[in-house]
């Protein structure tokens, strides 16, 4: 049992997060990215429409991500 425990918190210790609040930021980046991606298939069709939403929503999340960084896991190569 103590085997799959772990297997649920190791990467998200390895990021310096619970498992929960590892699952909420993941969830939130998840749901960002399948909007980002809606929004570049509807500018396929309509490239009038949604011009710069995914690129904007690229850069938000980096920034997420480059400012939530905890310092205690910079070295890490962990998250593939």
């Amino acid at each position: 049992m103590n085997k799959w425990l772990d297997m649920f918190r190791e990467h998200p210790a390895s990021v310096g997060e619970t498992y929960v609040e590892h699952l909420g930021v993941a969830t939130s980046f998840g749901l960002s990215l399948i909007r980002a991606g809606l929004a570049c298939l509807i500018h396929a069709v309509l490239p009038f429409v949604f011009t710069t939403y995914a690129r904007r929503a690229v850069v938000e999340l980096h920034r997420r991500i480059v400012t939530h960084r905890d310092p205690r896991t910079l070295g890490s190569t962990r998250g593939t």
